[in-house]
């Protein structure tokens, strides 16, 4: 995930960068993620950052939600902050992420 890396790192740092890498790597790349927000009710939403146009915005305890306790927990934790706050920065860049990474709307397989 270099490049995504180099992408989102720039907009967010490259922290968070790894944090969001390792998120969707568990989640079996960029389709799994989709899939899991999209099977916790988020479907609207992430089609917003698939496609073309604005991203629609989410909500920490969205993402919290659709993640997990245990996942924001032990991502949090490596991180050295809150769950809260992850959760936070989370719903700020999984919708650039995800924008970043379907390049014209198109979701790269597995």
């Amino acid at each position: 995930m270099g490049l995504f890396d180099g992408i989102i790192g720039g907009v967010v740092g490259a922290q968070m960068a790894t944090v969001v890498s390792k998120l969707i790597e568990q989640h079996g790349g960029v389709q799994g993620i989709i899939s899991e927000l999209q099977s916790k009710g988020l479907g609207d939403t992430v089609q917003s950052w698939i496609n073309p146009g604005p991203n629609q915005p989410v909500s920490a305890s969205q993402i919290h939600q659709a993640l997990g306790p245990d996942t924001i927990a032990t991502l949090a934790a490596k991180l050295g902050v809150s769950p809260e706050v992850l959760a936070s920065k989370l719903s700020e860049v999984l919708p650039k992420a995800v924008d970043a990474l379907t390049p014209g709307g198109v979701v790269p397989p597995g």
